[in-house]
């Protein structure tokens, strides 16, 4: 299983410092939300902090869009050179040719669908991209309860990954504990974002990854 901390529940005050203690602590990526306050209800951070966080880390950036313009969001953030950038597939009107042009700025794109969107809904997009990202908990805050109805659509959506692109990964993101990860692990799930789990688990952040892991 692969861990991407979310520095939305970082210490901003101390942000270097918190994106050092999860790649110390063995992370995989760093996984960075953007919000721009209309896809969602919260506002989060723009290129400036994120290019403080690429600086600070020592392990890829996987970086969530959860924004209205995805093409301007993209531009914003390619420079950084991220491992991912992620896009919701209920705001995006031509999904084909945004993929198409983050692959082409050297970027591995993955598409993002919140609680309610069907894993068939992408069927014809899997052939195209290196991940799926399923929200377990609905977009915008973080800190909420894990919603177990993404472990169906979860063997859903490998059943599609296996047939049409088996090389594609499946990432949770919401609400991820050592109390579930068991159980994502089981239904084909490759990739965790934990934010509240990690930085606020009692013995540490490191012992938090190691827990997941």
């Amino acid at each position: 299983m692969l861990i991407a901390p979310s520095i939305l529940s970082a210490d901003f005050g101390n942000l270097a410092k918190d994106v050092k203690a999860i790649c110390d602590g063995d992370c995989d990526f760093v996984h960075v939300d953007v919000m721009d306050g209309h896809f969602v209800p919260n506002l989060t951070i723009g290129p400036v902090v994120v290019e403080a966080v690429a600086s600070a880390s020592s392990k890829p950036l996987d970086i969530h869009l959860m924004v209205e313009n995805n093409s301007f969001f993209v531009d914003l953030f390619a420079p950084l050179k991220p491992e991912f950038i992620s896009f919701h597939i209920e705001e995006e009107k031509h999904p084909h040719r945004l993929i198409q042009k983050i692959r082409s700025l050297g970027i591995r794109p993955a598409i993002t669908l919140n609680p309610h969107t069907s894993p068939e809904s992408v069927e014809f997009l899997l052939a195209d991209v290196d991940m799926v990202l399923l929200m377990s908990v609905n977009p915008g805050f973080g800190g909420q309860k894990f919603i177990p109805s993404v472990l169906e659509r979860a063997t859903r959506l490998k059943k599609l990954i296996n047939r049409i692109n088996p090389d594609c990964l499946i990432e949770v993101d919401g609400g991820v504990s050592d109390k579930n990860i068991q159980s994502l692990k089981d239904v084909g799930v490759d990739v965790v974002v934990a934010g509240s789990f990690v930085y606020k688990h009692p013995d540490g952040i490191r012992e938090a990854i190691s827990l997941l892991k």
